[in-house]
């Protein structure tokens, strides 16, 4: 069972190194505990049963301390402040053809419509969100502006 054991540990190490998302260290972590009792015992109910406990605690205990350091957190830039705001059409919006721009706060932007409707220029629109570095906006007559 030794061999077994150890190939459960690389396996488990090479998943984690591929993915690195914290999906198979666990099991790594039981596979070690397994081996070592292999040392102990040749019972492969008990070092299976060993195998899983430590990768049950495992999980248990360090995914939810993984997940609380590994949380990204949502960064606020001074970009926010244009949500809400009134913006004008400065060139044509076409969410088909990946073009527009808006005009607001004297800072050009690009722009897609939030409904995938075309915008002409001159038109004021309504700044939705901000997605990447494009504004997600819609025609003000429709938001009574």
């Amino acid at each position: 069972m030794i061999w077994i054991w150890i190939a459960v540990i690389a396996v488990a190490v090479i998943v984690e190194a591929i993915s690195a998302q914290l999906l198979s260290i666990w099991f790594a972590l039981g596979g070690l505990a397994a081996l070592l009792t292999s040392f102990l015992t040749d019972s492969i109910a008990v070092q299976t049963t060993v195998f899983c406990i430590v990768s049950a605690v495992s999980l248990a205990v360090i995914f939810p301390l993984a997940k609380k350091s590994l949380k990204k957190e949502h960064i606020k830039t001074n970009a926010d402040r244009y949500i809400g705001k009134t913006a004008v059409v400065t060139e044509d919006i076409s969410n088909i053809n990946a073009k527009g721009q808006v005009k607001v706060d004297n800072q050009i932007w690009s722009a897609r419509s939030d409904d995938g409707s075309a915008v002409s220029a001159g038109t004021p629109v309504k700044v939705l969100r901000i997605e990447g570095v494009k504004l997600i906006v819609s025609a003000a007559e429709q938001n009574n502006l």
